[in-house]
């Protein structure tokens, strides 16, 4: 074969080649809405946030010391709730142990 007929054989098939990949229809992907920040949060998620057990977390909710909500039936506590407790946990521990 030679080289001239090869050089067109190639030529050709990238053509080909061409036409087929432009006349594929573009597929158009649709854009995603990033996802809203949670601000309110199950009784388990919670827990989760405060590394500690859902029992625990009920009894917190239950005894007042971690603020809640409800929504219908549905317990919900609020992300500055949790980052309140935590400060005051955080305070108390300051207050009766102080840092020698």
């Amino acid at each position: 074969m030679s080289t001239d007929r090869r050089n067109a054989e190639i030529a050709e098939l990238i053509a080909r080649l061409t036409v087929l990949m432009t006349a594929q229809p573009a597929v158009e992907v649709p854009a995603q809405r990033p996802m809203p920040t949670r601000v309110l949060l199950t009784v388990e998620e919670a827990a989760e946030r405060l590394r500690i057990g859902k029992t625990k977390a009920y009894s917190l909710v239950k005894s007042g010391d971690l603020e809640s909500v409800l929504i219908g039936r549905l317990r919900r506590i609020h992300v500055d709730a949790i980052d309140h407790y935590a400060a005051r946990l955080v305070a108390e521990q300051n207050s009766t142990h102080p840092a020698a």
